[in-house]
């Protein structure tokens, strides 16, 4: 059984066609790129697996349980966790304090409640925040404010708070975007030790094909809201119809 599956999904804002009829499944342990120019519906597509829309028609199964009217925290709390296109972290907080959020679904009530002394629990939690720190190089920036980092150390301190959740499925909107050929680089190397470490399954977003390409087992094409294309990175990429989406007749 698929970790998720969307079928048929359709969605609409007024006369304007986001989703048509797109049907998907992620295997457990698999890392599914989804591709298509701007509009082609990609983020719109994370938007109803992570509950932020409601499509008109449609399935959504996780662990072949219905996500469809579930609240982005129920669908949280089952195990998917993302990072957001336009970063949406808490730019007041500390880099340390916006992984904490990250562990929200992880920590009974009242636990960040102001204490004389740290409980046990509170200990394993920071400790797992900790080795999220270490493992991005964000240490230097533990107590410095979100909003005073560099934007591609704000997009490592999204991609920790994903971590910190401990998700099953990682929902990755555009991971790449903004940062440099170097952070690029880095971010493959930090992706394949990700696979590793947290034994996570994956969907992205990517502009970047040649990113995309190498860090995805399948790719699927999106183009005005309708599937185009699916297979390899290889075999999508050299579709006509796909070439066409992209660069235009």
């Amino acid at each position: 059984m698929p970790l998720l599956e969307v079928i048929n999904l359709t969605l609409s804002f007024g006369g304007i066609r986001a989703l048509a009829g797109v049907s998907l499944a992620v295997a457990e342990g698999e890392t599914l790129a989804i591709i298509g120019p701007n509009g082609s519906g990609k983020t719109s597509l994370f938007n109803c697996v992570s509950g932020l829309y409601r499509p008109q028609t449609g399935a959504i199964r996780f662990e072949g349980e219905g996500l469809l009217g579930a609240s982005p925290d129920q669908i949280a709390a089952r195990g998917v966790a993302r990072t957001f296109q336009n970063l949406r972290l808490f730019q007041t907080m500390s880099v340390l304090d916006n992984l904490l959020v990250g562990r929200h679904r992880h920590i009974k009530k009242d636990f960040l409640a102001p204490l004389l002394r740290l409980k046990r629990e509170e200990i394993l939690h920071r400790r797992r925040v900790e080795e999220i720190l270490k493992f991005l190089s964000l240490e230097p920036y533990r107590r410095v404010r979100v909003g005073d980092c560099p934007f591609g150390v704000q997009k490592r301190v999204e991609l920790g708070r994903a971590l910190a959740a401990e998700p099953r499925l990682l929902l990755l909107d555009e991971p790449v975007s903004g940062l440099s050929p170097e952070e690029k680089g880095e971010f493959s190397y930090w992706f394949h030790e990700i696979l590793g470490r947290f034994k996570v399954t994956v969907m992205l977003v990517e502009h970047d094909l040649r990113v995309a390409s190498r860090l995805a087992d399948r790719m699927i094409a999106l183009d005005h809201g309708v599937k185009i294309a699916e297979g390899t990175p290889e075999e999508v990429q050299t579709r006509p119809e796909v070439v066409t989406a992209y660069l235009g007749q």
